[in-house]
Formats: structure tokens, C-alpha cells, sequence
């Protein structure tokens, strides 16, 4: 099949690329590289070198394409860390408005299925605990994390409106916090942030008491929740992530432990708006998509770590200018060995199209 795949330069845009080139499908991917990394497409290209593979330097609110042909449309334009939202905030809500149109437009010419990367922000600090799909949320509609919360709020209306007059094919992921190789070390988000931190002998750096908590679902487990979710036939948004829960400051202990890192952690002031409680009700994505996550959470921190070691060996060594955290990497370090999660190192599930 060929599929247009706005953002895949990105973290999550890499491995849902490589997924689909995997199973032989032609892949399209339109970013502007404003915070997805060229080194992931470099890493496509030494990976897939005979073709089925398109890139296109390309903001998502202009993309113009005269005769589309793809069976399908994915839409993960958009700045997805905090650093990168708070920087460039209107060209957030554009990736959400402008974005969102004319990709769904483009899906229309082409009489492609549509789908949308929402996210767990749009529930907002929530009320009602785990988050299940039908709660509305608890949004501050005009605090610093508005314009990407409400961006995602938009697309996800802009989206169901355009289901409804045009009768085009969409489906909705509600994305809960997704980790794994090929994160930015600078993108703000708490596992990256506390891998770099740790391997660089740093403090890990906690806003606020910890005490606030997250659901960390591993890239891998993501991908194949939006193969599912693309080619199955559910209406209405359904949450993707693990809703086992951790507390921030469980985090970063973890994290420590599993990289034998001896760094301290040191709080600091907690930020605007930031959630206290975070846990996908997942029912709806196991009863309909037969989707769970499989990779545990510690097992998932180990296969990063490692991953970040690699990259700064291997892709060096093979001319690739591959995302990795930058300074050396202390001559001891090694992560703790652990052992392998129910389903650890099994492959995807194969998808067809249709």
C-alpha cells in the first residue's frame, strides 16, 4: 500500500516508518524537520537503500500534492515535548488546524483512510482516574500547555466533523506517554531527560514533589497499537499506552538503578499546569484492537539505554549522524542486565491494509 505519513521524521514517525516499510508498503513521509531529526531518515535510507521509501521537505499546513494516491493518511505533524511546544506555540495550533485540514483534504482527494495522533493531553489534568475515552477532560484553555492540548482538542473535532459531512474512513489514537530509542536527550520529557541526565553523572532533575505520575508505554508497543487501530474499523478515539503507573520519582529511581548511575535527584519548582495523574483506560483498545502492551516498563528503560550506546558506536562508525546523547559515555557504564518481560523480543504483529 502507499501511505502518506506527516511527521515521519520524528521520534514516533521513525518507528512507525520502519514498521511499514517492514511489511512492503511505499511510505511517503512529509516533515519540516522543525523538531523531527534528518539522522532518522538517514537511518531509513541506509536501512531501506532499494526504495519504497519518499521524503518531502514539507510544512504540513502548505503540503500541496497535485494527484494524491495513497490508501492511506497519518497525521503526526505536530511538536509533541514541551520544549518544542513552548517554543513555537502558533505553529503548534496551525499543526493542529491548518494541519489537520489539509492533510484531511488530502486523504478525501486520494479516498484514503485518515488517521489522527491525538494524545492523552487532551484529558487535561484530569478528574476521573484512569482516563477511559468517553470522560471530556479538565483543560485550562488558555495556560502554556493549552496550545498543544488544544490543538490535539481541535483535530480530534476537526477530524469527527469531517467523518460526518464527508463520510471519510478516520480513526482516532489517544496517545499516553511513549518512550524508546531515538528520543531527543533535549526534548524535556521525563525519560529522556532522566537517561541523560543518569548517564551523564548528573542530578536528576524532578519538578515539583515526584509524587505526580505517568504510564509509559515503549515505542514498539505504540506501533503496533496503530497498525491495529488503522486497519480495523473502531469509530471514535481510542487510548494507546500502558496503564501500569508509576510516580515520577519511581521513575527516576528506576532509571537510575537500571544504568548503575549513582546520581543524585534534586526537585525544583513544579510546572504550569502539569498533570497529577496519568493512566489509560485501555478496555476499549483490548476489547476491540486485541491490544495490550507487552514490554514492561524496566525492560523497556534497558533496551533504550542500550540503544543509546549502540548509537554512539555503531551509527558513527556506519557514517550515520544518528540522534544520541551528546558527551562521552563513562568508560564503566553498562545497564543492569534484567529479565525479559512476558512477550519480551517476540515481533510485531504482521497487519495488512484493508
Amino acid at each position: 500500500m502507499r501511505i502518506l505519513l506527516a511527521g515521519g521524521a520524528g521520534f514516533v514517525g521513525y518507528h512507525l516508518t520502519r514498521q511499514l516499510l517492514l511489511e512492503h508498503h511505499d511510505v511517503m513521509i512529509a516533515d519540516d524537520f522543525s523538531s523531527g531529526q534528518p539522522a532518522n531518515v538517514i537511518a531509513l535510507r541506509h536501512e531501506f537503500p532499494t526504495g519504497g521509501l519518499e521524503v518531502r521537505n514539507a510544512d504540513v499546513r502548505a503540503l500541496q500534492i497535485r494527484d494524491p494516491q495513497f490508501d492511506a493518511v497519518l497525521h503526526l505533524a505536530s511538536a509533541a515535548s514541551p520544549v518544542d511546544y513552548l517554543e513555537r506555540p502558533l505553529e503548534t495550533l496551525e499543526a493542529g488546524s491548518l494541519g489537520t485540514r489539509n492533510l484531511l483534504n488530502i486523504a478525501l482527494r486520494a479516498e484514503a483512510r485518515f488517521l489522527l495522533a491525538s494524545t492523552s493531553e487532551v484529558y487535561g489534568d484530569p478528574e476521573v482516574h484512569p482516563q477511559p475515552e468517553t470522560y471530556w477532560g479538565n483543560v485550562n484553555p488558555i495556560g502554556p500547555r493549552s496550545v498543544y492540548d488544544e490543538a490535539k482538542r481541535f483535530a480530534e473535532a476537526y477530524t469527527s466533523a469531517f467523518e460526518r459531512v464527508h463520510g471519510l474512513q478516520v480513526r482516532i489514537a489517544r496517545i499516553f506517554n511513549t518512550y524508546g530509542p531515538r528520543m531527543r536527550a533535549s526534548d524535556g520529557r521525563v525519560i529522556s531527560t532522566f537517561l541523560d541526565q543518569a548517564l551523564r553523572g548528573e542530578p536528576l532533575t524532578i519538578h515539583g514533589d515526584g509524587q505526580q505520575t505517568r504510564s509509559y508505554c515503549y515505542v514498539d508497543d505504540l506501533v503496533d497499537g496503530l497498525l491495529r487501530l488503522l486497519n480495523s474499523d473502531v469509530n471514535g478515539p481510542v487510548n494507546l499506552g500502558n496503564p501500569v503507573e508509576f510516580t515520577v520519582l519511581e521513575t527516576a529511581r528506576l532509571v537510575l538503578e537500571v544504568t548503575n548511575s549513582s546520581s543524585p535527584i534534586v526537585h525544583l519548582p513544579a510546572m504550569c499546569d502539569d498533570p497529577r495523574r496519568r493512566r489509560p483506560d485501555i478496555r476499549r483498545a483490548q476489547e476491540l484492537l486485541g491490544w495490550e502492551p507487552r514490554v514492561a516498563f524496566r525492560q523497556g528503560i534497558a533496551r533504550m539505554a542500550e540503544a543509546i550506546c549502540r548509537a554512539s558506536e555503531e551509527e558513527v562508525d556506519a557514517g550515520l549522524s544518528a540522534p544520541r546523547f551528546d558527551g562521552p559515555m563513562p568508560s564503566n557504564w553498562f545497564p543492569r542486565r534484567v529479565a525479559s518481560a512476558p512477550g519480551d523480543g517476540l515481533p510485531l504483529r504482521r497487519t495488512g491494509m484493508g
